[in-house]
């Protein structure tokens, strides 16, 4: 197997793909003020409204989120639904991919966060407040594209949203993610069932690295985490994020 060190450490040539001028924004409903025990109900209902389905969910505790994507990915898998897209922030939480030990989750690590293994793929990751993470619930069979081209479309639609903001990004031949002059902005790790997905992406806007200092980041040790908020005079919330990248979203999506 090839190792990290191996491979290509300049970010990929890659086009950035902006919309036509000419295109419909797309509407991100903001559910971020939902009761927990209400927001599913709320999703799929509006889902079936907004095609696509682009859900701020504001800050949320990974589990009952989790819950969530299931139910929509089973609505979706029975075309009860369109590609939806869920957009928030969660509480302090480790996750682990299906694949991984706990080799690379760290003794010093903050005692607040949760840890969860899942049933994505990649290794060991962070989410917390201050990052934005994306759970697009997309039926790839309708565009007959596999997992590995959805993932460089993420981070080609991540990578063109950054651009928006002035900041230059790129991909990593051989490693998923989004990278800013060797260290990692974006991470991504996904689950494919019945040719519909689950889990996601997490941009790091302006997140505490004194979590990332807990792990080895998606097991890779030769390279770090970059945030927005060392970039830019001033960063844009997760949530200005989120309406920023939707709109480079929306191409990937079926109704």
């Amino acid at each position: 197997m090839t190792s990290a060190s191996d491979m290509l450490l300049e970010p990929l040539a890659m086009p950035v793909a902006h919309p036509p001028a000419d295109s419909a924004p797309a509407r991100l409903v903001d559910l971020s003020q939902a009761p927990q025990e209400l927001l599913a109900a709320s999703v799929i209902r509006l889902s079936r409204e907004h095609v696509p389905g682009f859900f701020y969910l504001g800050r949320r505790p990974y589990l009952p989120v989790w819950a969530l994507q299931k139910q929509i990915h089973a609505l979706r898998v029975a075309d009860e639904l369109p590609d939806t897209v869920l957009l928030l922030e969660h509480d302090p939480v480790y996750t682990l991919g299906k694949n991984s030990g706990d080799r690379h989750l760290l003794q010093n690590r903050p005692g607040d966060a949760e840890v969860v293994w899942t049933d994505r793929g990649g290794d060991i990751t962070y989410h917390g407040p201050g990052q934005l993470v994306g759970y697009p619930i997309v039926k790839l069979s309708n565009r007959q594209a596999g997992v590995s081209r959805y993932l460089r479309d993420l981070e080609r639609a991540i990578i063109a949203a950054l651009d928006s903001y002035g900041v230059s990004a790129g991909q990593i031949q051989g490693l998923t993610g989004v990278w800013i002059n060797g260290r990692k902005v974006a991470a991504l790790g996904v689950r494919l069932a019945r040719w519909t997905t689950l889990h996601g992406f997490a941009i790091n806007v302006d997140v505490s690295m004194a979590y990332f200092d807990g792990i080895v980041p998606c097991g890779i040790l030769e390279y770090g985490v970059e945030n927005l908020s060392e970039l830019l005079p001033k960063a844009p919330t997760p949530k200005e994020l989120a309406q920023r990248l939707m709109t480079h979203i929306t191409p990937m999506l079926d109704a």
